[in-house]
């Protein structure tokens, strides 16, 4: 129970009372009341039953705790996030912290409560004015000022305040675009620096080579070439590789990445006589290297800025570099590793596609206008199907001589392994499903007269001069269309053969078959059609 009471040594009527109660934990406290003792007996009843909703579970420290957070200072709540982020490089936390505190300052938040997303969107409005920065650099403010709020949740504050605030399209204003460099623009670019007799931003015509060839064949960053030292290198591996500490890379993650093998020897030639720890390039990161390929460019009469954009050192050497892997035939997946990018978007926004490369892949595009276009491989890959075939069937005619003979003629050319002409006599006969001699019989043979008759070109015949699609494709008609239990008293007039216009047609559609479509009906030809003649069953 709440008591309210002045000590004996305040006995005056200005002192003020004091308040005794027990609070949720069930301490007994003592604070200051009022002069008036009324207001004193209100305030220790507040207190009582502040205590008893404590203690049922009806109020949330941490919902108190975030109550009390807003009403606290601005600069407060600064000032930690400050200290938060001061693991990062000085540059970056002094231009974040100035970023949001012009943002506060122009929409006049002093407190959390302030926060509102009309008073940020004015505050912008009139920075974007007053400086004229673009979408990008506006984007740029507003991650700041979200970084600070998404910090402050959820101990300082239940929610992001600004979380609806759009971010404006960055795409729609690029203020300084860059292009990449072709393999020769770089090759004459690292040769007006090596012949030049000036030393620019600190540097030598040999070094600006040097820098320039580093920078094209890694695709590093100006500040990540600047920290390189002899111990970042593992020249004398199997696969050499150059290794990136964490405190130098941009994402702030040890990288290693292979080296060139024509980079190697250039390497270790510029290392000779270094110390361990010494910079390959020292101050890089401080120089302006842009005026450095804007001047060398100049000299051999390449413009640094075109239509499609400038060639200072970042595009000269990284753009350059994922565009060369590109165009070389690596894919994008590998492309974005070496990048060393997390998100494809990101290397798709350093692809840039001149008029040269765009004209050679248009001209690859069919017209529908124009005549029927052969793939540049059809010919040579319909030879090949060709010979293929051509060796499959006299494998397959063939295999019943000895020594074999090929009864392609000279359709089958050099890929044919069969040139004896003695034939081979075959055992068992009749019903084993076998010929007893070499189909080469007279033309009153009865097989023979047969085969002929249904307008199939005898299979074995080192007489006959005939091609592998000739034999093949009648064979596939019979195989295709009639290959089923067959009247051993089918007339040999050939009636119930395919029909000459039959013959002709998947004659002229034999050469665009897949090949192993081809080597299926041949396959089919050796265990039915052959087996089946040679038996006697197919008149």
């Amino acid at each position: 129970m709440a008591t309210v009471f002045k000590p004996k040594d305040r006995n005056k009527k200005t002192d003020p009372y004091v308040i005794e109660y027990t609070d949720h934990r069930g301490k007994r406290r003592r604070i200051g009341g009022y002069k008036d003792k009324r207001l004193s007996v209100e305030r220790a009843t507040l207190l009582e039953q502040d205590a008893r909703l404590r203690r049922d579970g009806l109020i949330d420290p941490k919902e108190e705790k975030r109550i009390q957070q807003e009403s606290l200072p601005i600069a407060e709540h600064l000032a930690a996030f400050k200290k938060s982020i001061s693991k990062n490089t000085q540059k970056h936390v002094k231009l974040v912290m100035s970023r949001i505190n012009r943002i506060l300052e122009k929409a006049l938040i002093e407190s959390i409560a302030d926060f509102d997303i009309e008073s940020v969107e004015q505050a912008m409005d009139e920075i974007t004015e007053e400086d004229g920065i673009g979408k990008r650099t506006y984007n740029h403010y507003l991650q700041a000022l979200d970084s600070f709020c998404n910090w402050m949740v959820p101990k300082r504050i239940s929610s992001n305040p600004i979380a609806g605030i759009k971010r404006l399209n960055a795409e729609t204003d690029i203020r300084h675009p860059r292009r990449a460099l072709s393999v020769d623009e770089m090759r004459q670019l690292m040769k007006s620096a090596r012949d030049s007799n000036v030393s620019i931003q600190c540097f030598s015509g040999k070094e600006r080579a040097f820098i320039y060839l580093m920078s094209f064949m890694t695709g590093l960053r100006r500040k990540e070439l600047g920290s390189l030292t002899k111990r970042s290198f593992k020249l004398e591996s199997e696969l050499p590789t150059l290794i990136i500490e964490a405190a130098h890379s941009k994402h702030r993650r040890k990288d290693v990445l292979p080296l060139h093998q024509e980079l190697v020897p250039e390497i270790k030639e510029w290392l000779k006589g270094m110390k361990p720890d010494e910079k390959l390039f020292p101050k890089l990161g401080k120089r302006r290297t842009w005026l450095m390929v804007k001047l060398d460019l100049e000299r051999i009469n390449i413009p640094y800025k075109t239509d499609e954009g400038i060639a200072d050192f970042h595009a000269a050497g990284r753009h350059s570099h994922i565009n060369g892997l590109l165009e070389s035939g690596a894919s994008l997946a590998e492309t974005m590793e070496l990048a060393r990018h997390s998100d494809v978007r990101m290397t798709m926004k350093y692809i840039h596609l001149g008029l040269d490369t765009k004209s050679k892949a248009l001209s690859s595009l069919p017209s529908p206008n124009g005549p029927k276009r052969e793939s540049p491989n059809s010919d040579k890959q319909a030879k090949a199907d060709k010979s293929k075939s051509e060796q499959l069937l006299c494998s397959d005619m063939c295999s019943d001589h000895e020594p074999p003979t090929c009864h392609l003629g000279s359709s089958a050319g050099s890929t044919c392994p069969n040139t004896s002409p003695i034939p081979k006599k075959i055992t068992p006969g009749g019903n084993g499903g076998y010929v007893e001699s070499c189909p080469d019989m007279p033309s009153n043979g009865t097989r023979h007269a047969s085969v002929e008759a249904a307008g199939i070109e005898p299979a074995c015949c080192s007489s006959q001069n005939v091609t592998s699609e000739q034999v093949t494709v009648s064979t596939v008609l019979k195989v295709s269309k009639y290959v089923v239990p067959v009247d051993p008293n089918m007339s040999s007039d050939g009636t119930n053969w395919p029909n000459e216009a039959e013959v002709k047609y998947l004659l002229d559609a034999w050469p665009q078959l897949p090949p192993h479509i081809r080597e299926t009906v041949i396959t089919l030809i050796d265990s039915t059609l052959v087996r089946q003649l040679g038996a006697g069953r197919m008149s």
